[in-house]
């Protein structure tokens, strides 16, 4: 009797084991989310501006903003920051000079970058150099997340 009630829980069990593998999983559809069409900018700058060093040492203290063709503002919820800094090197066989760039870069979920980063570019600004934002992340009013363009700024 006890070798009977073995089988038959062993039979169950198997046959409970197969149920559960044959259940189709549920997909629920999801509407399909199309970005709205933005625009990045820092002050009134946008992508390819070109500043003096005076307009670069004000606007690096503005917020970055995005925003829709119907002037609808975007939540910035990450984006990276570059700055091309313009260096001078001597070769030390010749003895020439050389300018060289360097590139300083981090990614910020605040606008604007933070006061140290500020404070360390003001007054450093030489023609040439840029101000790169790029992998911008926003959000809409929902809460859904989209890219947005990126904002290069050349200073003359």
């Amino acid at each position: 009797m006890k070798l009977s009630f073995s089988f038959l829980f062993i039979f169950l069990w198997i046959g409970a084991s197969f149920t559960a593998i044959a259940q189709k999983p549920v997909i629920t559809k999801v509407a399909k989310f199309k970005p709205p069409v933005v625009q990045t900018f820092l002050g009134i700058n946008s992508n390819g501006a070109a500043v003096t060093k005076e307009e670069a040492e004000q606007l690096i203290a503005l917020p970055l903003k995005i925003t829709d063709g119907n002037k609808i503002l975007y939540t910035i919820d990450s984006y990276q920051f570059l700055y091309k800094r313009k260096s001078l090197i001597q070769d030390e066989q010749t003895g020439q000079k050389q300018n060289t760039f360097t590139k300083v870069s981090d990614r910020f979920r605040t606008t604007p970058l933070p006061q140290v980063w500020i404070d360390n570019l003001k007054g450093g600004f030489q023609k040439d150099e840029e101000l790169y934002f790029f992998d911008i992340v926003v959000k809409d009013k929902t809460g859904r997340l989209f890219s947005a363009p990126e904002l290069k700024i050349t200073i003359q």
